[in-house]
Parts: structure tokens; sequence; C-alpha cells
């Protein structure tokens, strides 16, 4: 695949060189069950309040999400997941220009959010579970963060197996670039799904060969915060995993993580600046 020429991403308002520094995401779920912060945020009130305290820390990106991707979930409606994230986007487009996105995999969710003001579709399929969803990003011009899963969320975590993990990575999320470069989508992200159909060994080897991923020509996203890796290395309950989560965070962007993904903004801003300052000078 020809390495891409394009390092600058519109988003908005905003202008980002997503090569020149590590870029923080920060995680907001409107989900009863979330496998970290589920039931937290419900109320668009307390969401909204959360997503600018995320915006006062540096989150460069708000990932907003009406449905749990955690293992053994089900399917969320589309009405419901309208009825949870579309009100919180419209309150955000409008006190805020930072890029919002809008994580989806369906096509009916994301053409809501995206009219509600949304500008990124975050699909943990890399498009392959909802054919229509490439089209509904060309035609609003929104860029799209492209994952690899093996399997769904109700499935991805019973025993996974791969030949070759990279290699199977790296083919997925290239069908997914080929789909959304003749669809017309211009910026791309991709983003190898930290904990999506992974082991621990898997989760592992991906952050340590996360340098691979170059040959794809984007920016790449890598999600550990929190994740059940770093739980079952510490042994330790998803809200004791902050200093595991900057391990991960650290080694990812060692490893040439250009967004980092996380429930944590403050301080993993804080790890990426300092990362950024030994291996961007």
């Amino acid at each position: 695949m020809t390495v891409a020429a394009q390092t600058s991403y519109r988003f908005g308002t905003r202008t980002y060189d997503l090569f020149d520094r590590t870029y923080v995401m920060g995680v907001l779920n409107i989900t009863p069950d979330s496998f970290s912060d589920g039931g937290r945020f419900l109320s668009t009130d307390v969401a909204f309040r959360h997503a600018m305290s995320m915006v006062e820390e540096g989150a460069d990106f708000i990932d907003v999400g009406g449905e749990s991707t955690r293992p053994g979930s089900e399917p969320v409606v589309v009405d419901e997941q309208l009825r949870r994230v579309v009100p919180l986007i419209e309150r955000l487009a409008n006190a805020t220009d930072i890029p919002i996105s809008i994580d989806t995999y369906n096509s009916e969710v994301a053409a809501s959010a995206l009219q509600a003001g949304a500008c990124i579709v975050n699909d943990i399929s890399g498009l392959h579970f909802d054919e229509q969803l490439a089209d509904v990003v060309a035609r609003n011009h929104a860029s799209i963060i492209l994952m690899h899963i093996k399997g769904t969320p109700r499935t991805m975590q019973v025993d996974p197996v791969y030949a070759d993990l990279m290699s199977e990575i790296i083919s997925y999320l290239e069908e997914g670039i080929r789909c959304a470069e003749q669809r017309g989508i211009r910026q791309i992200i991709v983003d190898p799904g930290i904990g999506f159909g992974k082991t621990l060994e898997h989760n592992l080897e991906v952050i340590r060969c996360l340098g691979e991923f170059s040959r794809l020509g984007y920016p790449v996203l890598v999600g550990p915060s929190r994740k059940s890796f770093i739980g079952k290395i510490l042994d330790l309950p998803v809200e004791q995993r902050l200093e595991g989560t900057a391990a991960a965070v650290s080694a990812s962007i060692g490893y040439g993580a250009n967004i980092i993904r996380v429930h944590d903004v403050r301080e993993m801003k804080r790890v990426a600046r300092v990362m950024d300052a030994i291996h961007r000078r």
C-alpha cells in the first residue's frame, strides 16, 4: 500500500498534524454497562460536565459512545443509542470546538451523530459490520477511525486464535482502508484494537509491534486505557489501573502511537508530553 503523504488533518475548525506530537482522545461512554465507567454518565448534564472537564484537562478529541462494546456485550437498538448520544453531541458542539468522535459501527447512528456536530466516526469493525457506513462518512466529509476486531463484542474474547497476529490485523485494516478510500474518505486513522479479540500476550505483541502499522500510511490510535490485560498483569480491578495504563500509554507512544484513547485525560496528557519530549525532539 502506498504511504499517504497527508500529515495535516482538518477536524471542524481545528487542524492537527497528527505526526508532530501525541494527541489525546478522551473517552465518554453514555452507557449503563461499559467495562470501566458504565452508568456514570447516563445523564446528559453529567456527561456534558465530564466532557468539558476533559477539554480543560487537555483532551484533543472527545469520543462519545452510546453502546458498550465490552467483551460479551449485546447490541443496543438504534433509537436508544440516539437518545443517549445526540443531545450530548449537540450540546458539546455548541460549547467547544474540540473535535467530537462518535463511537459506532452503525450507519444510522453515525449519520445522526454527524448531523448533530460530530466530525469523526470511530468504527470498531473497521468498515466490516455495516456496508453503508463508509458512504455516510464520505457524504458528510467526516473522518474515520478503522479498528481491528476478531469476531463481535459478544464473541471476541472466546478463545481468540491467530496464525500470524500482526499479518492478520494489518490485512484486516487494509481491507477497511481500501473501502474507505474507494468511497472517497480522505482522513483515515487506524487502530489495532487492543482488547478486541486478543489475549494478554496478543495485546503485548501488538504494542511492541506498533511500528509495523506505519506501512499503512495513516496515523495510529491505541486504546489501552484500564483494559483487562493491565488488570491481569497487576491483578487489580479496573479502578486501580491508572499506573498500568500510564505504562501501556508510554510504551505505545514509544513504539509509534500518534493518538491515545484514554479515560484519565489529565494524567495521560502529562505522560504523553514527557514521552514526546524524549522521542520527538
